[in-house]
């Protein structure tokens, strides 16, 4: 890209006001709510029964807001953006736990997650070169807050994966203010899923991959807790659907005939909401647990991939409020020997999750180094197909 046409293109983005811009028609070949979710296709993964939206925000208090940025023959990347809880995420920070499988990534505020074990801000997810950004607008809408004038230091938490195969990344169009603008649209609710959000440029398994969602709900006899999972998926491997081996019978895998014809590399960006009360340690290990749900989808967990998951509980028995920081407040988490319910579900969610991701994206088009790249969404009947084999 010109720098005449880069800044053409931001002055675009700049004064955008919807969340989701659109300069062409036809870099997308179908809405994604045309498309299915894996359950729409007949198949279930997993044991456990999904929250009424199956969805991250089936965690009470979890908001999802997502900027898209599609302009032009070469721009296709956003911003998502994950809130713990509606009321002052500064003041009342939330336990976390952080899971690294590979860490080939830039993940801004992880060594404070594994310092003290807490966030404070909105989780921001973003392109590899826009996670200086992404602080940007975090800080931004985090020191503007009512009440918090005396502020001296954030823990901006903003990951990442490369879309820089269907986005003209170095023009770093993201701006802080459209970070500020997927989190203060953040909504409770269903959320879109595929080619949205920092989903919009994004390749997994050599299809186009995107943003998914899924949750559990947990009987009353376990706790009754839920768990709710957003991706970013932007990985490589060899593809499989509820055991089924797309990847194979479609003829795009990690290795083909013993050389690399679809790349591996790449990364995942895993964010785990749940409302049980888990202390920051218990939810270290459940988002460790999520990477059994991206093991089941065929992941290669390359050299070259930034495997990543943070989780986080949305109680207040365990929330970090300044009466809890300060002594006056007691806390009450869930034991260790009650945790496995929670594992089970937070894989098989991460699985759907990704699945979701992969089949609610759509066909993508652009134009990068002077090329036409077209990265084909998952054929839905080859995908039928394969999973009606042997039944």
């Amino acid at each position: 890209m010109t720098a005449s046409r880069s800044r053409l293109a931001a002055a675009a983005l700049t004064t955008a006001v919807a969340t989701t811009l659109i300069a062409t028609p036809s870099t997308a070949s179908e809405p994604s709510s045309a498309r299915p979710t894996i359950r729409d296709l007949g198949r279930a993964p997993g044991i456990l029964t999904p929250g009424p939206l199956n969805a991250v925000t089936d965690v009470a208090g979890v908001r999802v807001g997502q900027v898209t940025l599609r302009s032009g023959d070469s721009i296709r990347t956003g911003v998502t953006a994950v809130l713990p809880h509606g009321g002052d995420l500064f003041r009342d920070k939330v336990p976390a736990g952080l899971a690294v499988a590979n860490g080939f990534g830039k993940l801004a505020g992880a060594t404070q997650i594994r310092e003290l074990g807490e966030i404070e801000t909105p989780i921001v997810l973003t392109n590899t070169l826009s996670v200086a950004r992404g602080i940007d607008g975090v800080l931004d809408w985090t020191l503007n807050q009512p009440g918090h004038e005396d502020i001296r230091s954030v823990n901006a938490v903003v990951g990442e994966t490369n879309d820089g195969g269907l986005n003209d990344i170095r023009a770093r169009l993201v701006t802080a203010a459209d970070v500020v603008r997927a989190i203060e649209t953040a909504t409770p609710g269903s959320v879109e899923q595929g080619a949205v959000g920092a989903g919009t440029g994004t390749i997994a398994f050599g299809f186009k991959g995107g943003i998914g969602t899924s949750s559990r709900k947990l009987p009353d006899s376990l706790g009754g807790f839920t768990v709710g999972v957003l991706v970013q998926s932007n990985y490589g491997g060899v593809l499989s659907i509820d055991g089924a081996p797309v990847g194979v019978r479609l003829g795009r895998y990690y290795l083909r005939e013993e050389v690399e014809a679809e790349r591996a590399d790449g990364s995942i960006m895993i964010v785990v909401a749940t409302d049980a009360p888990l202390s920051d340690r218990n939810l270290e290990r459940l988002a460790n647990r999520a990477f059994a749900g991206l093991a089941r989808t065929g992941a290669a967990f390359s050299n070259g991939s930034g495997d990543y998951a943070i989780a986080f509980s949305t109680a207040e028995s365990v929330r970090r409020t300044p009466e809890q920081r300060a002594g006056r407040a007691s806390v009450a988490d869930w034991p260790n020997d009650r945790m496995s319910p929670l594992f089970v579900a937070v894989a098989e969610a991460t699985e759907e999750a990704i699945l979701n991701s992969l089949l609610k994206a759509q066909t993508t088009t652009s134009v990068i180094d002077g090329k036409t790249v077209t990265v084909e969404a998952l054929d839905v009947e080859a995908v039928k197909a394969v999973l009606n084999e042997g039944r």
